[in-house]
């Protein structure tokens, strides 16, 4: 449920400019205890299916800046994709990133519902400004993808016209992602021996994309069947060998 708020008449106005060297960064505390395994398991199918580029940046509970009416304001979303930023100087730690002024704008956004009535799904227009809010009017991210895992409940937002439309799931429950040319869904299943309900990709042509550890397990079994075919063919040889002695004919003297 939307907290209903009543928004401001007229668009804030956004700048984009540096953090001061000394300005501290909020850290919270993670509210929820399955929001770092499933932001690390989007990322890892992504880098195990080769589509992290080095001039991308994904991350998570990261710090997203912008200057509204001169005063900074900062949201750390569980997970974030911005497609192109420039890079950094070499020894310097990236400590947040703030769009248009640092690279592209930010792309997607995914918040996991938190105990915070109306956190996530906050349109309170005015400082502190609401999550759905910031990332619709201020930062204007293209799609905000909310999830809860207890539920299990996704929803995908992108912006139409400048307000966020839900979008509808296919007939596998799945939403596009555009931005990233990919379907996101529910999986429920164990990683890591954790056994919840995942968020996961699928590419067009509806195949999961495997995380690490699954693509690892995929190998081995690969290599235990072509290890078990190569121990046949070499029984199945010494059988024939040893008929052909039966019959006085030595294997070496056919080659």
């Amino acid at each position: 449920m939307v907290l209903q708020i009543p928004s401001s008449k007229t668009e804030p106005t956004v700048t984009w400019e540096s953090l001061p060297a000394d300005y501290v960064l909020p850290d919270d505390p993670v509210e929820n205890i399955q929001q770092p395994p499933l932001a690390a398991a989007l990322t890892d199918a992504l880098g195990a299916n080769g589509r992290i580029q080095p001039e991308m940046l994904i991350g998570s509970n990261f710090g997203l800046v912008a200057t509204v009416k001169k005063k900074i304001v900062v949201k750390a979303p569980d997970w974030f994709y911005v497609p192109q930023v420039q890079p950094v100087t070499e020894g310097i730690i990236r400590r947040s990133y703030t769009p248009n002024l640092e690279g592209a704008p930010v792309a997607v956004v995914m918040e996991f519902l938190s105990q915070e009535e109306g956190g996530e799904l906050s349109v309170r227009s005015t400082p502190p400004y609401g999550k759905l809010y910031f990332y619709e009017h201020i930062l204007q991210v293209p799609t905000y993808v909310t999830y809860d895992p207890y539920e299990p409940s996704l929803e995908v937002r992108c912006l139409n016209n400048g307000c966020y439309a839900v979008q509808a799931v296919n007939a596998e429950g799945r939403v596009w992602i555009p931005e990233l040319e990919l379907s996101l869904g529910i999986w429920s299943g164990e990683r890591l021996r954790q056994t919840m309900n995942w968020l996961r990709w699928w590419d067009s042509t509806g195949n999961l994309l495997l995380w690490s550890a699954e693509q690892a397990q995929q190998e081995r079994q690969r290599a235990e069947e072509e290890r078990q075919r190569a121990e046949q063919e070499r029984k199945r040889a010494e059988v024939f060998a040893a008929k052909l002695r039966e019959l006085g004919v030595e294997p070496d003297q056919l080659t």
